[in-house]
Formats: structure tokens, C-alpha cells, sequence
């Protein structure tokens, strides 16, 4: 199906079903155990082994000399896997360098090996046995130190009007440059794989979020026939962008199967989640901004710095800059450094996270100057068209609405404008805000439905659910389109011999899958119609039944003695080239300083988006409170710190690198605006698990500052920072 109409009416409409806060159909399992992830899939194959994977002890240079004599004569090894003996292997197209390191390493913790044995244990033993030389080169590990070289991203630089000029010529300037560190995904469950051969066929158990990339991937990297690889993940413990490619866990579980003879299963330990695999890479942005004394822009400058292995991609932190707020003379420029660190990538909403921890800090600094709220000045430069391209309207753009409900539901009016004045005891206390930013994108997602004679549907498609609910929209609008109940819909998620999604990612997923099995369920109800002699146009589904007129015949009657089976997919036209499709929120945070020790405490938060139809309010909302938890870490704890010295994250475990934990977060509060959007798609949504990161680091360094008068720039706000600067209790 081909989507390049704005929708109207649909059966979606109806909302019986769809946008309800239904209760995930997955939920009994995970909450007994009985949820099969990419390790538990034991059962599915006989005699397997266990492999553990070698890093790299050196950051880059080239493996000299490897001694495999004692491992492969230890206790239970079954084979020694090394770029030496593993095959002929192609790097893949999303990674940067290859996942089997050797003889050159390109990073600290790059797999090197993959010793296989009858347990854990003793795969684990016979690794620690195997001797590595190596020759040391010398490396690039500090942004800062080589922010002079990084080259400019041609394709990223943006220009309207006359920045720099304007930004001269205004009377009220800010200039700042902001800072983010690099930060890990930290998901619960690390990257693991579990492979079986049959023959010159492969099958792997893996967690992935992007089953059809990731099959391609493994098929080019082992130079296999696409067809000769199957994917299978039907539950994932978390990714956040860290599961979106191919990574060594799988390849090296094919390897080691191979060799072996055997299945094999292969779990990344702890500290090659942070160094093997990808992670946020860290940015340095500066903001100029100029403005009237009327508090209106009329410069906006945004320009970020950011490292990657030669050849990788930078962080692109300046694209809501390019958006969020009106203005005659822009500039947006990013610049990229190569780095010899692991792997930066996508991390939940890459671009905008990162980059609005530095915009929303500059605009709340720009209305302390200009004497204006904070909420008002954003108010006050809201913009209803792209503004590097007028005749572009949004689809939607509900930001206003969003700010000011907010503040009225917040509290915001109970703010007091001048910094470090509000006490509670002997806490400072403050309020803050920001905007929240994150682009709608959409991709071609396709399914197949099965009706039987019973009148069930069965919904099959790759998409996954890493935690979202995607089981339980799907089988919403499955049910909203077919006219059954959820209890006669089975869901099929995660299996590379179904027809391919979207994947969940970049907050496309719910709304791009959703729309994959809309499209299968129209091709349905026309199949149905047709068997049953209906007219399609006329006909009504409802009840387990379709009827026109009089007439009313069962579902099931359709499928006859077997099945009835179609498949379809959505594919978008140019509806996002006419229209420019984003989703909005505002974000609120109340926090409390100890005026003695510096500790920071987050009292409240509240999120209100603006991001379409919300399919499922429930799950829509722990998307965003997850996404809320997120950003606190970001704003006050999240560092993966850098040994300069030997290019790696130092702190690459979970007692290290610190996240919040539930004392940390205290009441949160989400409100969904009522809000369709026809040019999105025949769901009329939008995605809204990464809106709600974006912009809540920069609301609680607001609010910190509110709270004590110390205006912050550099990530994670610790007290280290800022403790010398707070104000004296009277």
C-alpha cells in the first residue's frame, strides 16, 4: 500500500481498540519468567556450548603474537576462534570497523577470540590462558585535544539569511559553549546470541531491534546467500539504539557454532557492552544566539563537535536547532574529529539528546538576559513553518499548547525568576523548564495476517519489542481493523523469515509497524469480502462478523477449512517532503539542592507531549516516564569516562557507570495532547518513546541553576562543580 495521501476516516477511527490503555498482551510472561530472551533459547537446540569472547587489551595497534597452545588444551575447549583461522570475513556496512579484530586492533575491547567449551567456565579459563602480544601505536582519545582538527560535515552545514552579521548587529547576544560526555546504552540485557548451523544454513537467537538489517549484515559478513540466514529475537532486554546493527556476539556465535560443530551460545560480558559495542559519543557545541530587546530571535547559531573511528559518522546535535525555534539568520554546522575510542553510534534519540542538553540550556540563559520567563520567550519564537523553508509547513506543531499547559499544571507561575532564593530548610529549590524536540520519521514496514476458520488472526512481522509494547499495539490494530477481540489475535514478532518492519528505532517503530499491519489487514478485509461476496467499500467488520445490509457472515467462514492468508506493506511517499512532520513536548522539573553538601534531588517531573495518535496510553506512557528516568541519569550521573592515556571507558560496568535507580526518581506526571496526524500515516501517529528524553537533562540544569544561581554547561552536573558556588544559608 502506497501512502502518500493525507488520511481521513478509517476504521482505526473507531478507537475501540487502538488508543485504549490496554495492558500489554506480553506482560504474563515477562512477570513470570516465561519470556524467552536471546540466552533462554536452550530448549530450541540440543548439545550446545558456550563461548567467550577476548578483547583487545590495547586501544590501537596490531596483534604481534598470539599463543592458543594452552587454551585449546584446557578442560572441555571445543575450539579457539581468531581472525586467523575464522574464514574469509567482509565487514559489514554499519560498523565502523570489523567486529573480528586481528592482526590490527581499532579500538580497546575489539573481540580478538572467541574460545568455545563445554561451560561457561571453561570458556571463560582457556580465554584468560591465551597470550597476546601486541605493538602499541599511538592514538587519538580526547575530543577536546582534537576539536582543531576535526573536519567539517559538508552535507550537515545549513545557512539562511546572514548569521553573522545579524548576530553583530543584535542588541542582546549569548555566546557559550556547552559540553556532553560520551554515555553508555547500559540496557539490562547485554548483546547476546545463541547460533545453530544446519548444513550451510544458519539460524541465530539474538537480541537485535533490526531484524532484517541484521540478518543482511551477518549474511555479507560471512559471505553467505541472504536467504541462508534466519534471525529469530522475539523479546529484547532493552537496546536504546546499542542493538540496532550487527555486533560480535552474533558473528561470533556463527563462528564459533561452525567450528565447533555445535550450537553455541555467546553473552558480551559487562565491560565489552561499553567498549566493544557502540555508545553515545560525546560533544562539544556552541551556541550563539541573538536577539531584540522585543525578545525575538534574529541569530541562531548551533555548531557541535564530535569524534568517531575513521570513517564513522558524527553526532548530528544541530538538527533541532534547524527547527524548534523561528529565526531569520541561522547557521548549523557539525564537525567531526577521528577518534581511536569504540564505536560512537545511535543512542535513544541521537542528535536531539544530546544537542537540546545544550539549545535549552542557551534559550533559558537568553531569557535570564532578556528579563524574559523562560516560558514565554520560547512561546514567543514558536514558528508554524520549517524556518529554512517557509512555504514548508508542519503537519503538526502543537509546542505552544505544550508550554503552557505545562506551566499551568506545574505550578510554573509559583517560580521565583531570581535564582537561589527559594529554600526549603536547608535545600535550594528551583524550577526548570524546556522544549522537547524529536523528528517523525517513517519507513516501509510490511506483515502478513493469517485468518483461519475459527475467525483468529495471527499478525507476522520482524518488528521486535525491546520493552515498548509493540505486541500489543499490533495486536490493537489488528483487532481495531478486523472487527475480533484481542483475545482471538496471536502476535509474531521477531523472526527474519517474516515479512520485514521497521524495526524498532529511532522512534519510528509503533508507527510505521502499526501502519505495516493496517495496510495487510486492508488487503484482508478485500480478501474476506471478495470470498464472502461482499462489497469491501459497504461491508462492516465488527463482532467477530462482517455484514452490509441485512447480511452478516462469520469471520472464519472466509478462511473455509484452511487459511486465508495476505500480505502487505506501507511504504511512504512524499508526504514528509511537503510537510515538514515532528513530535513536540515541554518539560518540567522541580529540584532541591543541599545548600551544605551539594546533593541534588529531583522532587517532581511532569512531561506533556504532542506526538499524534496515541495508540496505546499505557505503554505510550511508560515509554515516557523510562525516557524521563533517562534523562535524569543524563543530566546528573551518566559519564563513561575516557583513560586519555590508553584510548578506553574506564568505568565500563554497571557499579561504574551510574544510572538512577528508583530512590532517585520521585513522583512523574505525562500528558498526551489530543492530537491526530492524517500526513503521518493511516495510524494518524507518531513516535513518542525518544520525545521523552529530549530536553529533560536541560530542564534540570535549569532548575539547578534556579535553585542555586550556578549556571552549568558541562555534563553530568555533579557537585563537584558547582559546590564552591553555592549561596550561604542566612
Amino acid at each position: 500500500m502506497k501512502f502518500d495521501t493525507p488520511a481521513t476516516t478509517n476504521p482505526i477511527d473507531r478507537m475501540t481498540l487502538v488508543g485504549q490503555p490496554l495492558d500489554r498482551i506480553d506482560g504474563r510472561l515477562k512477570t513470570t519468567g516465561k519470556a524467552a530472551y536471546a540466552y533462554e533459547h536452550q530448549d530450541a537446540v540440543r548439545r550446545h556450548a558456550y563461548g567467550y569472547v577476548l578483547g583487545a587489551a590495547i586501544a590501537k595497534g596490531r596483534i604481534t603474537a598470539m599463543d592458543l597452545a594452552a587454551a585449546r588444551a584446557a578442560p572441555g575447549v571445543l575450539a579457539v576462534v581468531t581472525a586467523a583461522n575464522a574464514g574469509p570475513l567482509d565487514k559489514g556496512e554499519m560498523n565502523t570497523a570489523p567486529l573480528l579484530g586481528g592482526p590490527q586492533v581499532d579500538h580497546y575491547h575489539q573481540a580478538i577470540a572467541l574460545v568455545v567449551a563445554e561451560s561457561f567456565e571453561q570458556a571463560r579459563d582457556a580465554a584468560l590462558a591465551i597470550r597476546v602480544d601486541y605493538a602499541r601505536a599511538e592514538g587519538a582519545y580526547d575530543l577536546a585535544a582534537a576539536r582543531d582538527t576535526a573536519e567539517k560535515v559538508k552535507q550537515s552545514a545549513s545557512a539562511t539569511g546572514d548569521f553573522e552579521r545579524a548576530f553583530a548587529a543584535a542588541p542582546v547576544t549569548l555566546e557559550a559553549t556547552y559540553t556532553t560526555p560520551d554515555q553508555s546504552h547500559a540496557m539490562m540485557e547485554p548483546h547476546a546470541s545463541i547460533a545453530a548451523w544446519d548444513g550451510d544454513a544458519l539460524v541465530v537467537w539474538t537480541s537485535n531491534q533490526m531484524i532484517a538489517w541484521g540478518a543482511g549484515e551477518l549474511a555479507k559478513t560471512l559471505r553467505m546467500p541472504r536467504e541462508k540466514v534466519r534471525l529469530i529475537s522475539p523479546f529484547i532486554g532493552g537496546g536504546f539504539g546499542g542493538k540496532l546493527f550487527l555486533r560480535a556476539d552474533a558473528l561470533l556465535a556463527a563462528l564459533g557454532a561452525r567450528a565447533a560443530g555445535r550450537p553455541v551460545k555467546v553473552a558480551l560480558q559487562r565491560p565489552l557492552v561499553a567498549n566493544n559495542t557502540t555508545h553515545r559519543p560525546a560533544t562539544i557545541q556552541r551556541i550563539r544566539l541573538g536577539a531584540g530587546q522585543d525578545g525575538r530571535i534574529t541569530a541562531i547559531g548551533h555548531e557541535s563537535w564530535s569524534g568517531d573511528q575513521k570513517g564513522g559518522q558524527p553526532e548530528t546535535a544541530v538538527d533541532q536547532t534547524r527547527l524548534l525555534y523561528a529565526g531569520a539568520n541561522r547557521l548549523t554546522q557539525l564537525r567531526l574529529a577521528v577518534l581511536d575510542l569504540p564505536e560512537g553510534n545511535a543512542m535513544r534519540a541521537p542528535g536531539e539528546a544530546p544537542g537540546l542538553m545544550a539549545l535549552e540550556i542557551a534559550m533559558d540563559e537568553m531569557a535570564e538576559k532578556l528579563g524574559l520567563d523562560p516560558v514565554e520567550f520560547r512561546i514567543l519564537n514558536d514558528t508554524q513553518v520549517d524556518p529554512n523553508d517557509p512555504k514548508r509547513p508542519f503537519s503538526q506543531r502543537q509546542l505552544v499548547e505544550c508550554l503552557r499547559l505545562g506551566a499551568e499544571r506545574f505550578g510554573w507561575r509559583q517560580r521565583n525568576p531570581r535564582p537561589g532564593q527559594a529554600r526549603d530548610g536547608r535545600w535550594l529549590t528551583g524550577l526548570g523548564v524546556a522544549a522537547a524536540f524529536r523528528n517523525n520519521l517513517v519507513m516501509k514496514s510490511g506483515a502478513r495476517i493469517r485468518l483461519n476458520s475459527r475467525g483468529g488472526i495471527t499478525v507476522e512481522t520482524d518488528m521486535t519489542d525491546i520493552g515498548t509494547g509493540s505486541y500489543t499495539i499490533i495486536a490493537q490494530t489488528a483487532a481495531e481493523m478486523m472487527g475480533v477481540g484481542m483475545d482471538q489475535v496471536t502476535v509474531r514478532l521477531g523472526d527474519s523469515s517474516f515479512p520485514a518492519s521497521a524495526g524498532s528505532g529511532g522512534q519510528w517503530g509503533a508507527n510505521s509497524a502499526t501502519a505495516g499491519v493496517y495496510a495487510a489487514c486492508v488487503k484482508l478485509r478485500e480478501a474476506v469480502a471478495q470470498a464472502l461476496g461482499f462489497n469491501s467499500a459497504d461491508a462492516v467488520f465488527e463482532g467477530g462478523e462482517i455484514r452490509a445490509g441485512n447480511r452478516r457472515v462469520a469471520l472464519g467462514q472466509a478462511a473455509g477449512a484452511a487459511e486465508l492468508v495476505v500480505e502487505d506493506s506501507i511504504e511512504f511517499g512524499d508526504l514528509d517532503k511537503r510537510y515538514q512532520q515532528s513530535t513536540f513536548g515541554a518539560h518540567f522539573v522541580e529540584v532541591a539542592v543541599d545548600s551544605a553538601t551539594g546533593e541534588a534531588r529531583i522532587r517532581r517531573m511532569l512531561a506533556v507531549c504532542a506526538a499524534g495518535r496515541i495508540l496505546n496510553p499505557k505503554t505510550a506512557r511508560s515509554q515516557v516516564i523510562g525516557a524521563m528516568t533517562m534523562g535524569v541519569g543524563g543530566a546528573l550521573m551518566e559519564e563513561l569516562a575516557v583513560d586519555r592515556r590508553h584510548g578506553f571507558f574506564v568505568n565500563h560496568d554497571l557499579a561504574g557507570y551510574e544510572v538512577p535507580v528508583h530512590a532517585d526518581i520521585p513522583h512523574q506526571e505525562v500528558i498526551f495532547l489530543d492530537e491526530t496526524d492524517p500526513v503521518s500515516s493511516p495510524m494518524k501517529a507518531k513516535g513518542v518513546g525518544e520525545l521523552g528524553l529530549c530536553g529533560v537533562a536541560a530542564a534540570i540544569a535549569n532548575a539547578v541553576h534556579n535553585a542555586t544561581g550556578v549556571r552549568l554547561r558541562d555534563y553530568p552536573i555533579t557537585l563537584d562543580k558547582y559546590l564552591d558556588r553555592l549561596p550561604e544559608l542566612a
